[in-house]
């Protein structure tokens, strides 16, 4: 009890004197603790990141390998060296700032549409309503077909000779024959952003919906009590609150646009004034056999997507910082 007593006297003196505090454990032990909790995590890591390592790790550096190259498809093993000339190559090629371009306004057009959308709808669904349960699950539906299979769908139903959404269209009037929606340079870029608003908007609705039920419904209930009208509530309430999970969505969805391939090239059919980067890319690398080229789009692509990824995280880490 004394030494108890004494011990707790000279920590009161040295706190009154501005000396160190010793704490009961050393240093040392505190860092060797530290130091086997993040062997744990890393051993916990471990097959997940030798699985990712495998997978797409080992693809990615041989393709920016083969991007410096001028390897052909029908002879992998020999090939020579050529240093940036594929890169170079790539861009003098008109049909490549083509691409780019069709990139950038798919995925400038569309991420905002579904974003406004997916809004809307995730509103719908996050108010009480009876049914609630099934219209979340059809909502889905979109999203959870096959790429794949709604692109090949949606390419029977704008088709300009049997499709039947210019049936529908010339049926009610709004216009006089057949528009080719597909054949169309202008027109497929449009069929191609609407195709990819009507599928993923759904996705979008889940991530917003995810958010809304995440806010304080203590804020909403009591904007009811005082009868508030809801354009305030959301533009007062809701909105900021959920500028982090917007801006988020965003990004993740901006990603995803941006390396669009599937929905292109069935709907397009590879054309190059309609291709996208990542179409551009499979176009040299399997129709034309061209490897090395083709890799070189394939790294072009992938230093674009990082490049953006890391400047809008960048531009926006103190905006989410300050919101969340």
């Amino acid at each position: 009890m004394k030494g108890a007593i004494r011990l707790k006297e000279k920590e009161m003196q040295s706190q009154n004197s501005g000396e160190l505090i010793r704490m009961p454990e050393s240093s040392k032990q505190v860092c060797a603790v530290k130091t086997r909790r993040n062997l744990s995590y890393w051993l916990f890591l471990a097959p997940c990141l030798l699985t990712l390592a495998l997978c797409a790790g080992w693809p990615l550096l041989k393709t920016i390998y083969f991007s410096f190259t001028d390897a052909a498809l029908d002879s992998l093993s020999d090939f020579q060296f050529i240093g940036i000339d594929n890169f170079i190559n790539l861009a003098r090629d008109q049909d490549w700032w083509i691409a780019v371009k069709n990139t950038f306004i798919i995925t400038v057009v569309a991420v905002p549409l579904e974003t406004i959308l997916g809004m809307v709808i995730a509103l719908i669904l996050h108010r009480n309503f009876k049914g609630r349960g099934w219209m979340r699950a059809i909502v889905l539906v979109p999203w959870t077909i096959p790429t794949i299979v709604s692109a090949r769908m949606w390419a029977w139903m704008l088709n300009d000779v049997y499709g039947i959404v210019n049936e529908l269209l010339i049926g009610v009037g709004i216009i006089n024959s057949p528009v080719p929606w597909i054949a169309d340079n202008t027109l497929s870029i449009v069929s191609i952003i609407l195709v990819d608003v009507w599928k993923t908007t759904p996705y979008m609705a889940l991530l917003l919906l995810a958010g809304l039920q995440s806010l304080p419904q203590d804020c909403f209930e009591a904007a009811e009590v005082d009868s508030i009208p809801f354009r305030k509530v959301f533009m007062k309430i809701i909105l900021p609150l959920m500028k982090p999970t917007i801006v988020v969505a965003m990004i993740f969805r901006g990603l995803e646009t941006f390396k669009i391939f599937d929905l292109v090239y069935i709907l397009s059919s590879g054309n190059s004034a309609t291709a996208t980067m990542s179409v551009f890319a499979r176009k040299h690398l399997v129709d034309y056999a061209d490897v090395g080229f083709g890799s070189a789009a394939a790294t072009a692509l992938l230093f674009f997507i990082a490049f953006l990824s890391i400047f809008y995280i960048s531009f926006n880490r103190k905006r989410l910082n300050k919101l969340s």
